[in-house]
């Protein structure tokens, strides 16, 4: 559904979020297959040490969370390697909670980074990219916004929200020459996961889901999603009538 990426060495990739978990490791893999990658994140020390002394990384580190962050944390970016061929939204905010804990200004902080950050990015990004007819930008959802899960709450609404604005953005998008990737990961080893106290089925790596998402995109999939297995399950359980979905996810839940 997007025109395959055949050679990294071409791609100037902006990734915000990539301090540590799926970006950092996807900025390794990017800097590995040749790509041009400017890194950014709030903590400009973790920033540096994932750029290490690799030239062909740029480090722009600001609060995505923050709006008046936003124009001269692009304008940067744009100057680093004289464009932008692919920006990749990973960062992210996850507080587990169940109904009867919902705290508004967690919900706030959540929507925030997780939406939001989001807007604000692609309000700068994209006119560049109409302008030349071609360029990308990958949304880093979730699984769990698929169907509604307990402790995801907050979570879980944000990547709903995401998945509705990738689909959104590729059918106004596509046809103009843009390629618009849906990342939807279930469970990786990340420090945001390390909150869970529940069992996480086919719990992967985040190089393993860094070099998923290469070779999505090196496929040009619009939806990029892994452990296939596990997603795969959770995207048909989805799609069930909601009188058989509930019942199915409190048994393979046990909440």
């Amino acid at each position: 559904m997007n025109r395959p990426i055949q050679d990294w060495r071409t791609q100037r990739v902006w990734l915000v979020g990539a301090s540590s978990g799926i970006g950092e490791a996807f900025a390794q893999a990017l800097l590995a297959a040749g790509a041009k990658v400017i890194l950014s994140a709030r903590r400009e020390s973790e920033l540096r040490r994932v750029a290490g002394s690799h030239a062909l990384a740029a480090v722009v580190a600001f609060d995505a969370a923050a709006e008046a962050e936003w124009p001269a944390a692009h304008a940067k970016a744009e100057a680093a390697f004289g464009g932008l061929d692919l920006v990749v939204f990973l960062a992210a905010r996850y507080e587990p909670q169940r109904a009867w804990e919902l705290d508004a200004a967690a919900a706030t902080r959540s929507f925030e980074l997780n939406v939001l950050s989001v807007y604000r990015g692609l309000t700068l990004v994209l006119p560049a990219m109409l302008a030349n007819g071609c360029g990308g930008v990958a949304l880093v959802a979730s699984v769990s916004g698929y169907t509604g899960l307990p402790k995801a709450s907050v979570y879980g609404a944000t990547k709903a929200a995401l998945i509705n604005l990738a689909e959104t953005l590729y059918f106004d998008l596509a046809p103009r020459g843009l390629a618009i990737y849906l990342v939807n990961p279930g469970f990786v080893a990340t420090p945001m996961t390390r909150a869970n106290d529940f069992s996480m089925p086919e719990l992967m790596t985040p190089q393993a889901a860094a070099q998923a998402m290469l070779a999505g995109m090196a496929a040009g999939r619009f939806e990029i999603r892994f452990p296939r297995r596990f997603t795969s399950m959770l995207w048909w359980l989805s799609r069930l009538p909601y009188s058989w979905r509930f019942p199915l996810l409190h048994k393979v839940t046990g909440l």
